[in-house]
């Protein structure tokens, strides 16, 4: 859809926070492009080129202002797509895997052709898969010259350039500058720490978010306190762990710790997820805010997001534990899960001791091992059916797949059903249209017995559902399966139809 330059223009006048991420003005006079929230003096109507995405504006020969600093702009959610190919390519190459991969293996890996692929970003996102992996890659690596003590070899490897002279000539192409002119001092931290700079869009409901995580915090492998969340995480090398803090008033402060430096961009990348921090907390709360029963609930949460998973199969474990338990139950068999299956992170930090167990390790454990935990023949049933479906490919749970499409592969497996699939879709996949019906809670809160009548309630809400079950769990203490009725209470959304 283009874009209206006026409607555009006054959101740039504006400085509206709304609309960060959602397009860039490029100034003809100095040929420099910036974010809406940019403090620099606004252009002129007749000097401004309005853009949807960062890359398009460097094509037409702009370059990214110093001041608000582009590259830090939150993305776009999934259902900001023109199609889903296009939505997952993008996810794809912004989660590195052109970094180790060509063209054709992210077709393939997506079930087209690459010729195929190709003119479909170049159609609906106006670059190729290449060009949008230069974007990223050349994004990351200014970020960093700015924000970290790497050196510049490490950042350009880390932001995945194969040669240091590869670095250098895509840099002062796009930037006019060398890497080493924009590398501001920093002190080197101990150890092989790095800091980086996260931005979202306000308002962010970061009490909400940390409380949400703290109560499913899986014990040795997460750590949650009021103000910061740290964990472990594998790495080619063993194990590293990271520390988020909100650092007011757009964003979020990352510390990657004891990690090789390459897989940095990737660690990015699943944090991201993990925090929703591309979500558009105004066109939320304005779709939600319509319904009556509703604004209430967005009203006393602004910025209220989807937590998502830094490790998507250890979510979706988590959301099988979960099924027919309380959230304390779960969490109690996620820690002993992890004692037994997971793995020494080897690391000396209180709280961060282990490493989630992988697909790969879970797929030859036994039923009986599983029982002996506390969990149900069928629970143990269902869990090592998921992850030899992980371990052999059979399912993909990464960011370039289709939440549909593995929602209904979900369901083929024993013991999963719509509840589990939906959860998994809503904070694995980070499908913002997901919707667990059959949660007792959201049954509850919207006066119904059935999953179908909850459904239909929620209907007029896509496609951002999972914020309204989110809000509705806000409310009632957490998310619950439980597949006896469940006598209805009047509810305004209910009763108003």
């Amino acid at each position: 859809m283009p874009l209206d330059g006026d409607v555009c223009y006054r959101a740039l006048l504006a400085k509206d926070e709304r609309f960060d991420g959602a397009f860039f003005v490029g100034v003809e006079t100095t040929g420099i492009y910036c974010r809406p929230i940019c403090p620099a003096k606004t252009p002129g109507r007749t000097r401004c080129r309005f853009f949807l995405r960062a890359i398009e504006a460097e094509q037409a020969g702009f370059r990214a202002c110093f001041r608000c600093r582009p590259e830090l702009a939150p993305g776009q959610a999934p259902v900001d797509a023109v199609s889903r190919l296009a939505s997952e390519a993008v996810r794809s190459i912004e989660a590195g895997f052109l970094d180790e991969h060509g063209v054709d293996d992210l077709a393939e890996k997506l079930g087209v052709t690459g010729r195929h692929l190709r003119r479909a970003l170049e159609r609906e996102v106006g670059a190729t898969p290449v060009e949008l992996a230069q974007a990223r890659r050349l994004a990351l690596a200014k970020q960093l010259l700015h924000d970290s003590s790497l050196s510049v070899t490490e950042i350009a490897f880390v932001s995945g350039f194969s040669s240091l002279r590869r670095f250098h000539s895509a840099f002062l192409e796009r930037f006019g500058s060398a890497p080493r002119l924009m590398k501001r001092s920093q002190v080197r931290g101990a150890g092989t720490s790095i800091a980086v700079r996260l931005d979202y869009i306000p308002p962010f409901d970061w009490a909400s978010m940390l409380a949400f995580l703290k109560q499913r915090a899986v014990e040795g492998v997460e750590r949650v306190t009021q103000v910061e969340y740290r964990r472990t995480f594998r790495t080619s090398e063993g194990a590293g762990w990271l520390s988020i803090t909100l650092s007011p008033p757009r964003s979020l402060r990352l510390e990657v710790h004891a990690a090789p430096t390459r897989e940095l961009s990737s660690v990015i990348a699943k944090v991201r997820r993990l925090f929703d921090l591309d979500a558009r907390p105004h066109a939320i709360a304005e779709r939600l805010g319509t319904h009556e029963w509703f604004a209430p609930l967005v009203a006393a949460r602004p910025g209220l997001r989807v937590p998502g998973a830094f490790d998507e199969f250890e979510l979706a474990v988590r959301a099988i534990l979960g099924q027919q338990v309380s959230v304390r139950a779960a969490t109690t068999l996620c820690g002993r899960l992890v004692t037994r299956f997971g793995s020494t992170s080897g690391l000396e930090i209180a709280g961060l001791e282990m490493l989630f167990p992988a697909a790969k390790v879970l797929a030859r454990a036994s039923q009986v091992d599983l029982c002996a935990l506390g969990l149900t023949r069928q629970r143990a049933g269902t869990i090592l059916a998921l992850a030899r479906a992980i371990a052999s490919d059979q399912i993909n749970l990464g960011p370039s797949s289709d939440p549909e499409r593995i929602v209904k592969e979900l369901e083929k497996l024993p013991g999963i059903g719509p509840w589990t699939s939906q959860y998994i879709a809503m904070r694995a996949l980070r499908w913002p249209d997901a919707f667990p019906g059959g949660d007792l809670e959201v049954r509850k809160a919207l006066g119904v017995t059935a999953s179908s009548e909850a459904s239909r309630l929620a209907e007029p809400l896509r496609p951002w559902r999972a914020y309204a079950v989110m809000h509705l769990w806000a409310g009632a203490g957490g998310p619950r399966l439980e597949n006896e009725p469940v006598k209805p209470r009047k509810s305004t959304l209910a009763r108003r139809r």
